[in-house]
């Protein structure tokens, strides 16, 4: 073989020069991955080679659908809790303290008032 065509083939195939190619499978591909895994009419070996994949990543993807599984099955009917983002949590951290803070201004208001008005003394 010549060098330019040794270098071709090099530029051409990533996997020849040492790199790896991270494939990112969707949901959908990894749950029916798993569904052809489970169904048991073809060989477990011949779908990872077919997707190129290892037992590692068909054990992983087993994992993930249990978890989803699990989790799903475990939520109660009704409402999902609402989550506020950042945001918004730290506007309405900042609202209630300034709250807080004018509550305790009228509290020492109040008192001061309650004071004037018995003479001057803590007690009535």
């Amino acid at each position: 073989m010549s060098e330019s065509h040794k270098s071709e083939s090099a530029v051409s195939f990533p996997a020849l020069k040492g790199n790896k190619v991270r494939r990112k499978l969707s949901a959908e591909k990894k749950f029916q991955i798993y569904l052809e895994a489970q169904r048991g009419d073809q060989a477990v070996g011949e779908i990872l080679r077919r997707e190129g994949l290892y037992a590692t990543d068909l054990t992983r993807i087993r994992d993930q659908v249990r978890e989803g599984a699990l989790e799903r099955l475990s939520a109660r009917p009704g409402k999902k809790p609402r989550m506020v983002t950042l945001d918004s949590y730290e506007a309405l951290k900042q609202e209630l303290e300034k709250k807080e803070r004018a509550l305790a201004e009228y509290a020492m208001e109040l008192t001061i008032m309650q004071k004037k008005t018995n003479g001057g003394s803590w007690e009535r």
